[in-house]
């Protein structure tokens, strides 16, 4: 099943190229790109967690789509800048330089195609950057071409209403909400007895600089956790993982609505 969590119907590989060459208001049809990571996620959870989750919002969200908007699904972008994790065993990372070019031609590939609207929907937290600079340098080199640099979990949901205040600050590593949503997606794969509760160690106290943030400082997981842990998976619930699936969709829902209507801003155009 290639498609994974994606409805077949809505998984873009599935199609032939005759079907493509005649697909109608081809410039609005939304492409999405998954891009995810193969990383380390504690003791408890598998490396593809966020490929899987990405996958997973995905896929719910184009289950509830309108049928009538045109959205399709490329297959996901497994690997991804995660050297902020390569001391512990199984992460695989791409460079930036590396990245930023599979993502460069990937577009060039569907602008070839006739499509003009590209989502780059991105769910690790250590590559945002590249994906915007991927948007910014596609849309310059193709001006009609819209592209959307979009962090899977910054969709309007109710994630951090369901975490504590602490976990709502510091755990963002395979804490709470990652565990609990993969308690919901994959569920055989996590090994819930193994789950730890760490945060990071060593913060600067008083100070303006933080972890993630309007003023971060760089930082390697390895310096900061023994574990790869940064949050408390032992909370952790299936309960709590179904429904912050759904509200994660849901705001993927209308983001693609949202997409769909948009029209490039232009000094030309009448408002």
């Amino acid at each position: 099943m290639l498609h994974n969590f994606i409805p077949a119907t809505r998984f873009f590989p599935y199609l032939t190229w005759t079907e493509i060459k005649s697909l109608e208001d081809k410039e609005n049809v939304v492409i999405i790109q998954p891009v995810g990571s193969i990383e380390q996620h504690g003791p408890h959870l598998p490396i593809v967690v966020d490929s899987a989750i990405g996958l997973g919002v995905l896929g719910k969200a184009l289950e509830k789509l309108d049928p009538n908007i045109p959205t399709y699904a490329l297959p996901s972008l497994y690997y991804g800048k995660s050297n902020e994790h390569w001391q512990f065993p199984g992460t695989i990372t791409l460079s930036a330089q590396t990245l930023l070019a599979v993502l460069m031609e990937m577009a060039d590939s569907i602008y070839r195609s006739g499509f003009r609207k590209l989502v780059l929907m991105n769910s690790h937290g250590g590559q945002p950057q590249v994906m915007e600079i991927a948007a910014r340098d596609i849309h310059q080199k193709y001006g009609d071409f819209m592209v959307f640099p979009i962090f899977t979990w910054r969709v309007p949901n109710i994630t951090k209403d369901l975490l504590a205040d602490k976990e709502k600050e510091l755990g963002i590593h395979a804490g709470d909400a990652e565990t609990s949503i993969m308690l919901s997606l994959l569920p055989e794969q996590v090994k819930m007895d193994r789950a730890v509760k760490e945060y990071p160690y060593g913060l600067p106290e008083d100070s303006l600089l933080t972890m993630e943030g309007k003023m971060p400082f760089a930082w390697l997981t390895k310096e900061i956790s023994k574990t790869g842990v940064l949050g408390d998976a032992t909370v952790a619930t299936k309960e709590k993982g179904d429904r912050i699936l759904d509200s994660v969709s849901d705001g993927w829902v209308k983001l693609i609505e949202d997409i769909y209507k948009f029209r490039q801003p232009h000094i030309g155009n009448k408002s």
